[in-house]
């Protein structure tokens, strides 16, 4: 028996849960599971081919490590085992994510949910203490909104939250935060005598002479997955919610989810847990038999494919590039590949390509070229611009924008941090580099309409630091933050936006709000 949460962790991020889901669909979906070491191994052979895990010599040759992602997914309600037949099955959740909805979405809806007890959690493998009734994301969100909490280290989640906080009661909730008050005073002197014995791993899993090592994995982990929902990040190594989400994790607060019932029974336990955004309930009849044939084979083959590719660029539309890549790529007729792409995807996926984005504008310098290539790929693809990667010329903006609709430009400088703020030098080259020299990296004669920066977030002053441009420059610039950049390109082409509309967003002379959205 487990003492304290759990979740499990082939990987420690959530970001290729949809190429796990699409490679297990693959290979197992309407297929019996149970036993069937052939399918298993193959399995974990599709997951090493994919680079999604590491290859190993499998001495047992028993599909160990298949069972595990199968798990991963099925603890996050992606999957379940159908009773009738023992043949495996996608919830809603699983199908969202494989039909191409936004999985960060998606994810986002089942780790709000995610809760003990659950058909996962009281497996025999895991089991933990039935003393744990809680959605333990939820109650983090609940800790950090706190103003005596604020944020949380890998610490303080490991040694205090994970091990006592049982449940969502009010006393329950107070017991914890004064425990972390008295950690934050006291530090390890404050914890039980047995604590090491009390919340030891099961099987000896633990590291000799690291009485608290596996709780810091599995607190890593929960940061990991909590920041994945894009709610809250981790700052100087303490996790806190992010400035412009503080309204939507009060609703969240205040509109907490409900507890799915009988988890001990593993279907209407995980169907009803695996219920996506977009439906209320599961009324899907289930009980008619798939006969697996060649072409289902195939079409999995190319949504594996197409799922990849997603997560790597934005894709707005079914290109005869894209569909070159994945002929060669899985090597199936070029056009049966286009019909499929078509059936399924017809509008693309930009949603599964954001996870990947949001992470770049936290990342620093290390991923600075691939978050301004991203931007070009967004501007261009999703909408409509003309846009040219032009940082690498040297004392020029990262991203030029060109509206051949409306006959405008406009320069983009992206700045991956979490709080940017524009010094002086940053100031100059803005003004003297950027607009007064755009001459030096564009011949054309469309005059420029607006500068801004995308970053993580913004210091407290961004807002005067944009106007002191203006006023030198007579250009109306702006700030956006990578959420609400995620949120401009979910609304593009629902809310009928054009590049009239992005203009007006990006000139608005501050930091872009999310009401800015219109």
């Amino acid at each position: 028996m487990l003492n304290y949460w759990w979740v499990t962790r082939p990987k420690r991020k959530l970001n290729s849960i949809p190429e796990v889901l699409s490679t297990f669909a693959e290979a197992s979906l309407d297929q019996e599971w149970q036993g069937q070491r052939d399918s298993h191994l193959s399995f974990e052979e599709m997951l090493e081919e994919a680079g999604l895990k590491r290859k190993g010599e499998r001495r047992d040759q028993t599909g160990g490590g298949a069972r595990t992602y199968k798990a991963w997914v099925m603890s996050l309600g992606l999957i379940f085992t159908q009773e009738s037949t023992g043949k495996i099955k996608l919830t809603l959740a699983g199908e969202a994510i494989m039909n191409g909805d936004n999985p960060v979405d998606v994810l986002k809806s089942q780790i709000l949910k995610y809760q003990f007890p659950s058909s996962f959690s009281m497996g025999r493998n895991v089991n933990v203490a039935a003393r744990f009734k809680i959605h333990p994301f939820v109650f983090m969100l609940r800790l950090l909104a706190d103003d005596r909490i604020k944020s949380l280290s890998e610490e303080e989640l490991a040694k205090l939250v994970v091990v006592e906080a049982e449940n969502e009661s009010e006393k329950c909730f107070e017991y914890v935060v004064s425990r972390i008050l008295e950690f934050r005073d006291k530090g390890n002197a404050c914890l039980e005598p047995d604590f090491a014995v009390k919340y030891a791993p099961s099987k000896g899993g633990g590291r000799e002479n690291e009485p608290y090592a596996h709780l810091m994995d599995l607190a890593n982990t929960l940061f990991n997955w909590l920041e994945y929902t894009q709610l809250a990040k981790r700052e100087d190594s303490r996790i806190e919610i992010l400035p412009d989400k503080q309204s939507e994790v009060a609703d969240i607060l205040a509109n907490p989810p409900a507890f799915v019932d009988r988890p001990q029974q593993h279907e209407y336990f995980q169907r009803k847990y695996g219920i996506d955004p977009k439906h209320r309930k599961d009324t899907r009849n289930l009980t008619a038999s798939t006969t697996i044939t060649a072409k289902i084979i195939a079409e999995q083959k190319v949504k594996n494919a197409f799922i990849t590719e997603s997560l790597r660029q934005p894709i707005s539309a079914i290109s005869a590039g894209l569909i070159d890549k994945i002929v060669e790529a899985i090597g199936i007729d070029e056009r049966f590949v286009e019909e499929t792409l078509l059936k399924h995807y017809p509008k693309g996926s930009i949603g599964a390509f954001m996870t990947e984005y949001f992470e770049m504008a936290f990342k620093g310098r290390d991923e600075a070229t691939e978050f301004e290539r991203a931007t070009v790929n967004i501007f261009q693809d999703v909408f409509g611009f003309s846009a040219k990667h032009v940082g690498p010329i040297g004392l020029t903006p990262d991203v030029l924008v060109l509206s051949d609709i409306d006959g405008y430009s406009a320069i983009i400088d992206n700045k991956a941090y979490s709080k940017y703020t524009i010094n002086n030098d940053h100031h100059n080259r803005m003004v003297h580099n950027y607009i007064g020299n755009l001459s030096n990296y564009y011949d054309g004669t469309y005059p420029l309409a607006f500068f801004s920066y995308i970053a993580g977030g913004f210091g407290t002053n961004i807002n005067k630091q944009l106007q002191l441009i203006t006023d030198e420059t007579g250009i109306m610039g702006s700030a956006m933050n990578v959420s609400n950049m995620i949120e401009l390109i979910k609304r593009y082409d629902t809310c009928n936006y054009n590049h009239a509309t992005v203009r007006e967003i990006f000139s608005v002379g501050r930091q872009i709000l999310h009401s800015d959205l219109k």
